[in-house]
């Protein structure tokens, strides 16, 4: 049953304005696709409600039904109490304008990968239609595969994951975006699984948290899959198993770019002589780097 507090929100904006208040009083942290209490309220709202996620004004002084506030209350309580990322609680998240499924097999989609793909990595790919093969690295919910299918529209891609539970949710929304016939679910450790096989593209967005950063996670943070988290001392466990193998793996002339936050320098001191590009968007500033096949170890 609803309680005496919570039966007197009736409308859309009370219930926001209650969602606001607790998560300031519960000291939330955001991260999962908002910044902040009130965009994380009417994410989860309008979302619970089953409401367009980029309309709010119309639906503001609607009344709410019982079954709704019920919905409502329960989310909200997961998100207050058990601190589950609103992103696991409605199966949703958005990269840009897509949309993808996801659950706590997989991370939450967050990635810088996201505005470099909207140009089709210009200008280190002059033309994306000359671009056969391309592969997501640790690819987790898929969702990179699917804009790098987008971005290129001649290219076959393969979507690599160690985890099978991981690859189930991707292959649910690759056949979202119904495009099984181009983008390839694949089990695997690394490269193993594509012996011989070269790419034009490799995008990953590895495991890269540094032993101490796992160990200070905000309890939101917690509820993803260590696996696609952890990384060892410094975070460079995977990325370093990634630089030794990538040649083997990518055509003349083809580029790989690994997204590593904020690892710049633990990058730039763990691979002095590496002559890594570090490219910048509009919302980050060396978070990925880039290095050419030419650039990297045989």
């Amino acid at each position: 049953m609803i309680d005496s507090t919570t039966d007197e929100l009736h409308t859309v904006r009370d219930w926001l304005r209650w969602a606001v208040s607790r998560f300031n009083e519960a000291g939330l942290c955001y991260g999962h696709g908002t910044e902040n209490a009130w965009d994380e309220a009417v994410w989860l709202v309008l979302a619970t409600l089953h409401l367009p996620r980029d309309t709010l004004e119309p639906w503001l002084d609607a009344h709410l039904t019982k079954p709704e506030r019920l919905a409502l209350l329960g989310n909200l309580q997961q998100r207050v109490v058990h601190r589950l990322p609103t992103a696991y609680l409605v199966q949703e998240a958005w990269l840009g304008e897509f949309r993808f499924y996801v659950d706590q097999r997989v991370i939450v989609p967050r990635s810088y990968f996201a505005e470099l793909l909207q140009t089709g990595f210009a200008p280190w790919i002059q033309d994306p239609e000359a671009v056969e093969s391309a592969l997501d690295l640790c690819t987790g919910s898929g969702c990179l595969a699917i804009l790098m299918a987008n971005a290129f529209p001649n290219a076959a891609v393969d979507a690599i994951d160690i985890s099978a539970d991981a690859l189930v949710v991707a292959s649910r929304n690759i056949a979202d975006y119904h495009l099984e016939d181009r983008v390839k679910p694949v089990e695997s450790d690394l490269f193993a699984a594509v012996p011989g096989k070269r790419y034009d593209l490799i995008v990953c967005n590895p495991p890269y948290v540094t032993a101490d950063a796992m160990a200070a996670l905000p309890p939101e943070y917690r509820h993803e899959p260590s696996l696609a988290l952890a990384a060892g001392p410094d975070g460079l466990d995977v990325v370093r198993r990634i630089l030794a193998a990538a040649h083997a793996h990518l055509n003349p002339g083809g580029v790989i770019a690994i997204e590593v936050g904020h690892n710049q320098d633990l990058v730039t001191a763990a691979f002095p002589d590496l002559p890594a590009v570090w490219l910048d968007t509009e919302h980050a500033q060396g978070k990925v780097f880039l290095l050419t096949r030419e650039d990297l170890p045989v």
